[in-house]
């Protein structure tokens, strides 16, 4: 087997049914920023050491989105450094008016974590994971 070149699962890429909504939707709770936009349809955003491709789903391609009520991605979600800043972060959730999947809880692999739907649904972990929160 080959030395791994892997860094992690650093990029992700979401078609949303509004993407202004959707932008400022992660630029406001999870302070990413956008790092390029090459048309009005599509946008990059980044945490600093992650990408968020966001897609706006073409007009006539709207309403079979908007009725489906099932997703097939599970969730998604962001690493936080301590159950702390997994607390500060729900309060801060909580005040925008999101909306609360699960509240938070402690798991039996002792992260720690809860989970908010994005605009479009999208389900979303904020997560303290003990073997991977504390790597730079």
């Amino acid at each position: 087997m080959t030395e791994p070149i892997m860094r992690g699962l650093r990029h992700l890429a979401l078609r949303v049914t509004d993407l202004k909504q959707s932008r400022a939707f992660y630029e406001g709770l999870f302070g990413m920023r956008v790092v390029w936009q090459p048309d009005e349809d599509n946008l990059y955003l980044s945490s600093g050491s992650d990408n968020l491709a966001l897609h706006q789903i073409p007009v006539g391609e709207l309403a079979q989105y908007r009725g489906a009520r099932g997703q097939l991605l599970d969730h998604f979600g962001f690493i936080m450094d301590s159950p702390e800043s997994v607390d500060r972060m729900f309060e801060q959730v909580e005040r925008s008016g999101a909306r609360i999947v699960h509240p938070p809880k402690g798991h039996r692999d002792s992260s720690y974590s809860f989970y908010l739907a994005d605009p479009d649904g999208n389900t979303i972990q904020v997560l303290y994971e003990p073997t991977i929160s504390r790597k730079a």
